[in-house]
């Protein structure tokens, strides 16, 4: 087992942790959809944690694929994580028992806990970016990462989910929501468009 493989085994456990909490709360929402208020405001946020998440997977492989085995390395993907699985974990509410018809209004979920999970997520994303700021001090080739559009990105995105999660402004909080959540899905098409420019893959042989 490489280094890689034992740092994976554990931090994408603890990622695997945040999106079960985030599929498993949507559907438990879906058992009960009768008594349940969707709105638009906890569905978009919910996209945009999942979305997140799904980079997060990806920046795994991206930075930590030729790290040496260390324990300080555990430590980091743990907090990382466990702060991911926080946000993943409130997204939707709690069902009540089975029998208890009170009303779930999701647009209220949204005010009610928008500034832990949009706080989290910005929490979990300056934890890599502070990481990755150190390994650029340390060696130009990390350096050379932060590029112009990288920087602008980590501006936007650290500007708008902070505002999402402290902005006063009702009408200010969900067009934060809107550029943030548009911006992630932009990336992920961009990443789609790239998967298909130079050709597909092919099938694994049989045997």
């Amino acid at each position: 087992m490489s280094a890689f493989e034992f740092f994976f085994s554990f931090y994408g456990l603890l990622l695997g942790l945040s999106v079960a909490e985030l599929t498993g709360g949507f559907a438990r929402l879906l058992h009960e959809r009768h008594r349940v208020k969707f709105g638009w405001l906890t569905p978009s946020l919910a996209v945009f944690v999942a979305l997140d998440l799904a980079t997060f997977w990806v920046q795994a492989w991206r930075f930590f694929r030729g790290a040496p085995f260390n324990p300080a390395l555990l430590l980091i993907g743990l907090m990382i994580a466990a702060t991911f699985y926080v946000a993943a974990s409130i997204t939707f509410p709690r069902v009540t028992a089975e029998g208890v018809e009170t009303r779930i209004d999701l647009d209220e979920h949204f005010w009610a806990h928008r500034r832990v999970i949009f706080g989290c997520v910005l929490t979990a994303n300056a934890m890599v970016w502070a990481l990755l700021g150190l390994l650029a001090l340390a060696h130009p080739l990390w350096a050379d990462m932060w590029t112009p559009r990288v920087l602008i990105g980590v501006v936007l995105f650290g500007a708008c989910t902070a505002t999402a999660a402290f902005g006063r402004s009702r009408k200010i909080v969900t067009a934060a929501l809107m550029i943030v959540l548009g911006y992630t899905l932009w990336n992920m098409v961009r990443a789609g468009v790239l998967l298909f420019q130079d050709g597909v893959w092919l099938p694994a042989s049989g045997g």
